[in-house]
């Protein structure tokens, strides 16, 4: 079979304006990005629509380093669901540079079910990631030269919590020490970096119904803390406007195209495993407004970007799934039963039986919102009829709608049983109204133990000293009402990331509490998780080239 980049490049993409006229956008409301990427105006959001339109969650059981596909999925749900005669649209995550060349090699599907110009997508794309790398730097920047400025006018900062970000995953960056040598290079200080998808600039992005409304979040950042506690905010220094300036274009949702034309909608990119996970909600409402039903992704295992899409986007949104999608693979049940990465491909019946429980505990998990749930196995050429059964007799037993995703392999077609699945699941048997895991009035140390006591299944939490701290300082500036994003492996319900298919009777561990003031929610830091990656021995880089203008390497 050809790679995925040979496949889209045999596919001959339709101008981006036919695309938009096929949901209702006139050529006057499309920012143009060339021929075949555009960016649509947030005023073009119609929430009356958006009450009207079918919104789908597609998650995924517990990953594994196999893979799962769910963005393969989401893309050929979308494909599946025009091909049965329905008018639908797919909302998806922009990639990150730094998994593209160092682990995944591209995030824009897989096979036949892609989204195009998948070059673009999984590069510089219309910028955003650099709107909001130069825009969260820019902060640090003017907070650094405010410092060095008023140093002898006894003006300093306790605590500076306020990292820059590149979107690089580069370990040597995690911690450094800035401002070294001669007095005029700035005040030396411990620092770091995260990567972009960390920032909380990328969180308020995803999280912001407008320009103003971004404005105001950013407005409300806490940079660091004066020394009797009084947090500083961006406001204080005065620029919230400045940094809103370098987000003007990036608000707005990119309109791009599936392998068969089916519209899609790719805007924002935070980790489901450091950050909340989700596209913006522009680009839900977006997508909801021009179009009968809405695909959409949530980062990771459900636990992680499920679980976020509920609490944090939902909540802030109002937005109401009508049903979620889980995807599950052989070879991730196979890993989820013991199997040994090395013999996934094999067949293992028992290992299949035994991987069972993770897909289980995450379908009880997604109940307990009040979904609807319907399992798609996506399917791969060396999978079993005897394996696939195993799944689907599981399913029924649980009541839960089955049907196996064959998108990778035949675009459109080979996603029509999903598809049809789904509408009908959707009519029967909707949603009910969302059932969130904790209040807003909650306390945090409550919101946390509900997350990880009923969705993960921890026995116990442990506060590390610095985290106990940071909690009592949210509570004392009256921000402990946010909901909680809690940063973990994605590898496991537990913080362990070898703890595979359902942990239980383990111990949480919370290293640190971060305020994202501005997004709107409280990052719990748990057990070993940083938010700078770092490369693997051989970086999809190594495998990566142009030639006569034609880009290998990316997957």
């Amino acid at each position: 079979m050809k790679t995925d980049i040979e496949i889209a490049h045999d596919y001959k993409m339709q101008d981006i304006r036919d695309i938009a006229k096929q949901s209702g956008i006139a050529d006057e409301n499309l920012n143009l990005y060339g021929n075949y990427m555009a960016k649509v105006p947030v005023g073009q959001i119609d929430e009356k629509k958006v009450a009207e339109s079918n919104l789908i969650l597609v998650t995924a059981i517990t990953p594994t380093r196999a893979g799962v596909g769910k963005t393969t999925v989401s893309i050929g749900l979308s494909m599946g669901l025009n091909h049965i005669g329905k008018k639908a649209i797919v909302a998806l995550r922009e990639p990150s540079l730094g998994p593209c060349f160092g682990m995944k090699g591209g995030a824009a599907g897989g096979g036949y079910a892609q989204v195009v110009p998948m070059e673009d997508i999984n590069l510089h794309f219309t910028g955003d990631f650099h709107a909001i790398t130069a825009a969260n730097n820019m902060i640090s920047a003017l907070l650094e030269n405010f410092l060095y400025q008023n140093q002898n006018k006894g003006k300093c900062l306790r605590e500076i919590v306020w990292k820059r970000v590149l979107d690089v995953n580069d370990r040597t960056l995690r911690s450094i020490i800035s401002g070294v040598g001669a007095k005029a290079n700035g005040i030396t200080r411990a620092t770091g970096f995260d990567i972009t998808p960390a920032s909380e600039i990328m969180a308020i992005l995803c999280l912001s119904k407008d320009l103003d409304d971004l404005k105001n979040k950013i407005g409300r950042i806490v940079l660091g803390y004066e020394h009797d506690g009084t947090p500083f905010y961006v406001d204080d220094l005065g620029v919230a406007g400045a940094i809103a300036i370098l987000l003007k274009d990036a608000i707005h949702p990119n309109l791009v195209q599936t392998l068969e034309g089916t519209p899609a909608f790719i805007h924002g990119g935070p980790f489901a495993n450091i950050a909340h996970g989700c596209n913006s909600v522009v680009a839900t409402k977006m997508a909801m407004t021009h179009a009968q039903y809405v695909v959409t992704e949530a980062g990771f295992g459900a636990d992680l970007g499920a679980e976020k899409f509920f609490n944090i986007k939902c909540r802030k949104a109002g937005l109401q799934p009508k049903l979620t999608v889980l995807v599950a693979t052989l070879q991730g049940l196979k890993m989820h039963g013991g199997q040994d990465i090395s013999k996934l491909k094999e067949q293992a019946p028992e290992a299949v039986t035994q991987g069972l429980a993770n897909m289980e505990k995450h379908i009880d998990n997604l109940r307990s919102f009040g979904q609807s749930v319907v399992v798609a196995l996506n399917r791969y050429d060396f999978d079993s009829d005897q394996e696939i059964d195993i799944v689907r007799e599981r399913c029924a037993r649980l009541d839960v709608p089955f049907a196996v995703n064959n998108a990778y392999a035949e675009g459109a077609a080979g996603a029509a049983q999903l598809a049809q699945i789904v509408v009908e699941t959707i009519e029967k048997k909707p949603s009910d109204p969302l059932v969130f895991t904790y209040n807003d009035e909650d306390s945090i140390e409550d919101k946390i133990s509900k997350i990880a006591r009923n969705l993960y299944g921890a026995r116990s939490i442990f506060y590390y000293e610095t985290a106990r701290e940071n909690m009592k300082m949210i509570e004392d500036m009256g921000m402990a009402h946010y909901p909680v994003c809690i940063a973990k492996t994605q590898y496991s319900f537990s913080t362990d990331a070898k703890a595979y298919g359902v942990a239980k009777d383990f111990e949480m561990n919370i290293h640190d509490l971060i305020v994202n003031n501005g997004a709107g929610m409280i990052v719990a830091i748990a057990g070993d998780i940083l938010r700078m990656p770092g490369l693997p021995k051989k970086p999809q880089a190594m495998f990566m080239d142009i030639n006569d203008g034609i880009i290998t390497g990316l997957s």
